[in-house]
């Protein structure tokens, strides 16, 4: 990708060139990308051929778990549930993922968000194909699966140019507004998991709740409170405190939130029509998490109003970290 000057990616990109207003060409996104040395070049191709494979397992994951049902272990709502997932990646995820790959090669700041947003929806969903489902014969494929979605947005994220990502914005982003919103979004998930939690917790039988789930422990309970809410948390602060790891984090993560909304909306449908007697599906959180998914586009919708904006200027504001 085209820079703005001939420095190295150590200068980084200078105040005169932040300064100058919307840039004909502006400064490449990914460190290593076209002109960098060699070794940078290198590191920066593992990401595309990381998620590549990770779309290939991706793909190849869903497609079987959907159309494959018996494959899948555990009571017929957990397998109508895992169903609904793998055709939520199926369908959307993946073909985000590898549009996004093909636009942010192309220098695009709002398709490298959403590139990240989608490896980080592909990880949650492999966490519970692994642990929402008793061992099966596509274990080693969901292993798969995590390991390329972890590895791609470690390379990934290694590769983003913070500063360069920061200038990309025109200066009006509502920052302290989307922060407020998904660190309000936060505490309300971590509010309705820890009403099951603590008294699960205090009662004599605390895997009670559990009983016709297929599964030892909840697994989104696990990744939500230990990685996924404290994450967005940390990237609320940092997006408050106008750094541009904080724009970044928290543009990529609205981005699974809306998948996810999406995606529950998905399982439960049919997880019911796998057991309609099952308390744990329901129609009625359908049109609920469908609402939600609504309400989620509209932060989405105003973070990338404001990034890549053809009319503004470049916010020279943030601090990488």
């Amino acid at each position: 990708m085209n820079r703005v000057a001939p420095t190295s990616h150590a200068d980084g990109p200078t105040q005169d060139t932040l300064e100058a207003g919307p840039l004909p060409a502006p400064a490449g996104l990914l460190i290593g990308r076209r002109g960098a040395v060699v070794a940078e070049a290198v590191r920066s191709a593992v990401a595309y051929r990381l998620c590549i494979g990770l779309g290939a397992v991706a793909l190849a994951a869903s497609a079987t778990s959907f159309f494959i049902p018996d494959v899948l272990g555990g009571p017929a709502v957990a397998k109508g549930n895992l169903r609904g997932t793998a055709l939520v990646i199926m369908v959307l995820a993946v073909p985000i993922l590898f549009t996004s790959m093909y636009f942010a090669a192309r220098n695009s700041a709002r398709a490298l968000v959403v590139w990240l947003g989608a490896v980080a929806y592909i990880i949650y969903q492999a966490v519970l194909f692994l642990f929402g489902s008793p061992f099966n014969s596509l274990f080693l494929i969901y292993v798969a699966l995590l390991s390329l979605g972890f590895w791609s947005a470690v390379v990934l994220m290694q590769q983003i140019d913070l500063l360069a990502f920061s200038a990309r914005f025109d200066g009006r982003l509502p920052a302290r507004g989307i922060a407020i919103y998904v660190v309000v979004l936060a505490a309300l998930n971590a509010v309705v998991w820890l009403r099951t939690i603590v008294p699960a917790m205090l009662s004599d039988s605390p895997s009670a709740f559990l009983e016709g789930a297929g599964v030892t422990t909840n697994p989104v309970y696990v990744q939500d409170l230990a990685l996924w809410l404290p994450l967005i948390v940390m990237g609320s602060w940092w997006l408050w405190k106008g750094r541009a790891l904080g724009q970044l984090v928290v543009g990529a993560m609205l981005v699974p939130l809306l998948l996810e909304s999406v995606g529950v909306a998905t399982d439960q449908w049919f997880g019911v029509l796998a057991d309609p007697d099952t308390p744990f599906a329901s129609m009625a959180a359908v049109p609920l998490f469908l609402a939600l998914a609504f309400v989620g586009a509209v932060p989405l919708f105003f973070y990338m109003r404001h990034l890549d904006a053809p009319d503004g200027r470049a916010d020279t504001s943030a601090r990488a970290a």
